[in-house]
């Protein structure tokens, strides 16, 4: 390649580096490693030629989809440079300026023979497709020309404009559905927000609770993560149980189940704490969440909400499906200069720092207090810890050993 560029620093590209694997022949990311490391590169030893080489002044860019299957010590030697996938309305753009055009020329279907409206576009991308680029688009498009070429070919008088009730025809039906908001008809039922190598998406967690003996219930594929983010927002609630008008043996002796559809899919990350807490706050007071929100945060034991990642796809995700609200961390704010203007105009967003804050606007109204400070919040969970009198350097009634703790902890599912 560098005798082929024909200078000693040409831009080489390493297209999807993430899907080089090793066998018995080798292991190619570790032979990788010495020709990507600026210390070691300058003394480069081609082992085919036995010839030594600089490649210091060679600029390598690599492509991934996933950071994931790259090896620690590879991907240490690289500057990580994040791209979000195409938004909706850039792919209508791309597909209309050039899809349409190179589809029509690569099946010899004229322009006055069909035409694909903006509407039936839309339905593709959403539809039928799935991905952060346009090579699904792309062949999904040439799909109908090709079905509309054949019409041409045997009747060279048709003409047609491709609508979205039409694209069963051409495309059979849809391959994907986005998730609605009329799913949070029922109590004890929050929108969370995800995030995909192809895009985002809404999730709902689903809680009940039952006669039990304490115990935590969780399913739906959930990772390690997601499930200390449950763990972490039950206990957060069993610390307010007075707050929420619970019996102080509640928790003791019902079981809670948490599920997250779509069972066969599996989700991981922490950042559907804050929707967790909703939906088990949910169930346990008896009000509904509000359909038009969907929200994201990490979550603390103290009521704090902690920024996330990736705020612009799961918006795109949202808004696909119909949502107009979103709560999000306030250290996320600006985030949201990476979302177009086209959505953030038509959503609103509503930053939150503490959890009291998520279920006032989750659940209409206010439910808990504001995380208190020292030992008011230990006095709140049933703990009497002995202060020191003032004026001595003692603390009183240490000697006795009041420290009472009522609520029992609920076991691990």
């Amino acid at each position: 390649a560098i005798r082929d560029a024909g200078t000693r620093n040409p831009v080489m590209m390493i297209d999807e580096i993430d899907k080089v694997g090793s066998d018995f022949r080798g292991d190619p990311q570790s032979a990788l490693l010495e020709v990507l490391d600026p210390e070691q590169n300058k003394g480069y030893r081609d082992h085919y030629l036995d010839l030594p080489f600089d490649l210091s002044q060679v600029l390598f860019v690599c492509t991934a989809n996933s950071l994931d299957t790259i090896s620690p010590p590879l991907r240490d030697r690289m500057e990580i440079i994040q791209l979000s996938g195409y938004t909706e309305f850039e792919k209508l753009q791309i597909a209309k300026r050039y899809l349409l055009k190179k589809q029509r020329l690569a099946n010899g279907v004229k322009d006055g023979q069909s035409q694909i409206s903006d509407t039936a576009l839309r339905a593709i991308i959403n539809d039928y497709t799935r991905e952060a680029g346009v090579r699904n688009l792309d062949r999904e498009i040439g799909t109908v020309f090709r079905k509309i070429a054949r019409k041409v070919a045997e009747n060279s008088s048709y003409k047609t404009r491709v609508k979205p009730e039409g694209l069963v025809e051409y495309l059979k039906k849809p391959r994907f559905f986005n998730e609605v908001k009329k799913r949070v008809a029922s109590v004890g039922v929050a929108t969370g927000m995800a995030w995909t190598p192809v895009g985002g998406d809404i999730l709902f967690i689903e809680t009940q609770v039952m006669p039990g003996s304490g115990k935590v219930v969780l399913t739906g594929q959930l990772g390690d993560v997601m499930k200390e983010s449950a763990q972490a927002a039950v206990s957060f609630l069993r610390s307010r149980s007075n707050e929420l008008g619970l019996a102080e043996d509640f928790f003791a002796k019902h079981d809670i189940h948490i599920h997250v559809p779509a069972g066969a899919t599996p989700k991981d990350g922490p950042s559907a704490g804050i929707a967790l807490v909703t939906s088990i706050a949910s169930m346990l007071t008896g009000n509904k969440v509000d359909p038009n929100l969907a929200m994201t945060g990490e979550i603390t034991l103290t009521g704090q909400v902690l920024p996330i990642g990736g705020l612009k796809e799961k918006v795109l995700g949202a808004r696909r499906a119909g949502i107009s609200k979103v709560l999000l961390p306030k250290r996320n704010e600006v985030d949201l200069d990476d979302i177009p203007d086209e959505v953030r105009t038509q959503m609103t967003f509503v930053s939150v720092e503490e959890l009291s804050e998520v279920l006032s606007h989750a659940l209409g109204k206010r439910i808990i207090a504001p995380v208190p400070l020292g030992n008011e919040n230990l006095k709140r969970n049933g703990i009497v810890v002995p202060m020191p009198k003032r004026g001595t350097g003692k603390r009183a009634g240490a000697a006795r050993g009041r420290t009472k703790v009522s609520p029992r902890p609920a076991s691990r599912a």
